[in-house]
């Protein structure tokens, strides 16, 4: 993939480093990544540069960047800068199962994008929506494979029964990201990996990165197993009120078909997470239990803030996006 136009001093060096051969970078210091926004757009493009290292990389770059030493340590500032704000603004741990029963009520009155999307969204609402999920759907559940090693038992036969799903369940053509592709297809969307890379939100980015940035860490296993099952427990109904969406507006038929899909897949995977994933992890580390609450509760944070982003955005009559598609 290219790489998409810096938006500051720190993505602008992450760039710049990448055009010459490794190590040879001299990137900002830690102070320098401290003073910046820690939800801001500079910060995060420069994450997902380095993050996307991990994945298929981009044009031109040395795969040995991936490993570079001064690109790994400026990335850990960047983390550190991150995650110092989720948990500053993240209430304290919570317990698990208490959080994994909230989030399987849905109010009445509910108002999120899902159900703005069903209800009166246009297909240029649904288009910048697709847009900005690409960046995780266009690679689904890779993020979360990272963390198949670091479990064992039951935890990690529930994890790859539900992986093997998202993955196709061994057809090529079943394989979530291949779907979603054929969604963007279907909305007139460039389904070209990270092709809106540099187009999404700092709110899509942030979004993003936590799952990268958890799955690359044996540190933060609980954490993504958290963020994995806030993913699974709460897509079903949100899906299909997309689907619903999708029909609406006679998207196509590999547009509704995606959504469709995850209605019946991640309503299984719900219970599969919530009862070997979590439980099995939980049986065999009890001690990460703090970490699996603010996996979830780092990740509704997050998701949150996207979502009162986009509404406000389109409530308004603007764009959503960082850069028009």
């Amino acid at each position: 993939m290219k790489r998409p136009p810096a938006r500051g001093e720190l993505s602008a060096a992450v760039g710049s480093a990448l055009e010459r051969p490794p190590g040879t970078a001299h990137l900002p210091d830690s102070r320098t990544v401290a003073a910046s926004d820690p939800y801001g757009d500079d910060l995060h493009l420069a994450l997902a540069l380095c993050y996307e290292l991990h994945y298929r990389g981009f044009d031109a770059v040395a795969d040995t960047w991936e490993w570079d030493p001064e690109l790994l340590r400026f990335r850990a500032a960047l983390e550190h800068a991150f995650l110092g704000a989720l948990r500053a603004d993240v209430p304290g741990p919570d317990d698990v199962d208490t959080l994994l029963d909230g989030l399987l009520v849905e109010p009445a009155d509910g108002d999120g994008v899902s159900h703005f999307l069903c209800d009166k969204g246009e297909p240029w609402h649904l288009r910048e929506y697709a847009a900005q999920r690409s960046l995780y759907h266009l690679k689904e559940a890779d993020p979360h494979l990272w963390v198949v090693p670091r479990l064992w038992g039951q935890a990690k036969a529930g994890m790859m029964a539900v992986e093997y799903d998202e993955f196709g369940a061994g057809r090529a053509d079943r394989v979530h990201s291949r779907l979603f592709a054929d969604l963007m297809d279907d909305l007139g969307l460039d389904s070209a990996y990270g092709r809106y890379l540099g187009a999404c939100s700092r709110q899509m980015l942030a979004v993003n990165n936590l799952m990268s940035l958890f799955g690359l860490h044996r540190a933060h296993r609980g954490a993504l197993v958290g963020h994995f099952a806030w993913v699974e427990v709460t897509s079903s109904p949100g899906s299909r009120r997309l689907a619903q969406a999708l029909e609406r507006l006679e998207a196509g038929r590999a547009a509704v078909h995606f959504y469709a899909e995850h209605v019946e897949a991640d309503a299984v995977h719900e219970q599969v997470v919530r009862h070997q994933i979590v439980t099995g992890l939980l049986r065999e580390e009890p001690a990460l239990a703090p970490d699996v609450a603010f996996g979830i509760a780092a990740t509704e944070l997050l998701e949150d803030r996207l979502g009162e982003h986009l509404l406000s955005a389109w409530r308004a009559g603007e764009s959503s996006l960082f850069a028009p598609l």
